[in-house]
């Protein structure tokens, strides 16, 4: 294991104390929660359509009823609701290729699922020459993402769910071009390079597993202060005024199923700073624990998948990337000659 790894999974770690601390408190509520009965209502989410800009689903908000005590208190904190829920609100969007969660607050999405099958990625239907950035009508202005915050920002616009994945429609490709589906990222040497060889990796797993799903998202990790000793999270927000938040890192979680609904499923996790990564670098050097990401997401990702089903991606299938060296490619295409393409170090393509 790499020094980068065991430093992506200390940092991931020191937001245990915090979880600790949530689990306390979540195991706290829950008994308190069997005194109390809630009122019955929708979930707090706004969703959008596959085909059109959809209205927020709108509808009572999940409000407890006080428990019923021998105390009558002098005050009402539940009379703020009169005004309104604070929240926070997940922006959830349902669309042709994807499903994503939107964090109002960092304007990037929480995390974004997609499915990908040998069928799907065979078809060639859409062509991303015809797609554009766009601004999603569908979260409110005031916490939208907005295309001029990137404008000169030094960061790309980055899939979450990439658009060579929907190639199958059109109309898919097109969905995931909304902003809700980009975070920043850095260009050179990770969105246009090692970010694209992984997601071309995870096309690949295809080749032997029938049925892959993938959820993407980015992550806010603290890093040691080299002074004090002290653990801090700390990222940069771009736009102007400041809007976007730069996420630190990246995950992605696989699951690569063998086509049945009670068989095998291969896990794996990954967590990639969002920085220039050499080529050469194994992506085994970048897997984690899949409860790693869900201690510094806050996300569950499978609370119902048994640990009987589930194998390790990585020892199930090998992890490799292949590389494909795109400028050499765009010469080699005008010439006529094959593209150049190599494994990374230590690994073997699938």
């Amino acid at each position: 294991m790499s020094k980068t790894t065991l430093a992506i999974i200390a940092a991931v770690s020191a937001a245990t104390g915090a979880g600790v601390t949530a689990a306390m408190y979540s195991t706290r509520s829950q008994k308190q929660q069997q005194q109390i009965q809630p009122v019955a209502s929708s979930t707090s989410v706004t969703a959008s359509s596959t085909s059109s800009v959809p209205e927020p689903i709108s509808g009572p908000v999940p409000i407890p009823i006080r428990a019923k005590s021998a105390i009558i208190p002098p005050v009402d904190p539940a009379g703020l609701f009169q005004y309104g829920f604070p929240g926070p609100v997940a922006d959830l969007a349902t669309r042709n290729a994807l499903i994503s969660s939107f964090d109002r607050r960092l304007r990037n999405p929480s995390w974004v699922a997609e499915h990908i099958t040998p069928e799907s990625l065979a078809a060639s239907n859409g062509d991303r020459k015809n797609s554009v950035f766009l601004e999603d009508p569908s979260v409110p202005e005031k916490f939208r993402g907005k295309l001029k915050d990137y404008f000169r920002s030094g960061y790309d616009r980055g899939h979450q769910v990439p658009a060579a994945d929907a190639k199958w429609s059109q109309e898919a490709m097109n969905e995931t071009f909304f902003l809700t589906n980009m975070c920043p990222q850095v260009g050179e040497g990770f969105n246009r390079d090692y970010w694209a060889h992984f997601e071309d990796f995870c096309r690949r797993l295809t080749t032997k597993y029938p049925s892959v799903r993938i959820v993407t998202g980015p992550l806010y990790l603290p890093k040691k202060d080299a002074v004090d000793g002290k653990w801090r999270v700390s990222y940069e927000v771009i736009g102007n005024p400041p809007n976007i938040a730069v996420p630190t890192h990246f995950y992605k979680v696989i699951f690569a199923e063998d086509g049945t609904t009670s068989g095998p499923v291969a896990v794996g996790a990954f967590v990639l700073p969002n920085a220039v990564i050499p080529n050469e670098k194994p992506i085994t050097d970048f897997e984690v624990p899949v409860e790693a990401v869900e201690r510094a997401s806050g996300l569950e990702f499978a609370t119902k998948l048994p640990v009987q089903r589930r194998r390790r991606l990585c020892a199930d299938t090998v992890c490799s990337l292949v590389i494909r060296e795109y400028a050499e490619r765009q010469k080699a295409f005008g010439k006529g000659e094959r593209q150049p393409t190599r494994t990374s170090p230590r690994n073997a393509s699938l």
